[in-house]
């Protein structure tokens, strides 16, 4: 009997155990989808020409934190590159001797680094925008 007894309680003991492991595992699969929404950031993108005047493109992304503009733009763009540099975007690019490049704006202010080394950061403005430089 007393064998019986030591039994029971350790079955009891052991349902104990796992009811607290599964209620963790809900919690941290909680907390889980929290840290994976916290890992997605939004960004805008503006795709434009002659300063501006066309519209070539615009969207609003949501992509990993972290994520490199360049990659941002080729997943969701057609782009071309050449040595690091966007030479075309959606079809519009330079013809041959014509002075336009692509430069982007992040937040309204001049891009520092190119487009392969930013990383995109939640509610960014991106604006592109193909027109002549001298």
């Amino acid at each position: 009997m007393k064998w019986l007894s030591s039994f029971l309680f350790a079955c009891m003991l052991m349902g104990s155990v796992l009811t607290g492991c599964q209620s963790d595992g809900g919690e941290s699969q909680e907390a889980n989808t929290e840290k994976e929404q916290q890992e997605e950031v939004n960004v805008t993108v503006n795709i434009t020409q002659n300063n501006g005047e066309e519209t070539v493109a615009e969207e609003e992304l949501t992509v990993e934190e972290g994520a490199v503009l360049m990659d941002v733009m080729k997943n969701n763009f057609d782009i071309k590159e050449e040595d690091g540099f966007i030479t075309s975007i959606e079809g519009v690019s330079a013809e041959e001797g014509e002075q336009k490049a692509w430069m982007y704006t992040i937040n309204g202010e001049e891009a520092s680094t190119g487009a392969n080394e930013y990383e995109v950061k939640d509610d960014d403005n991106i604006e592109f925008d193909f027109a002549a430089w001298e």
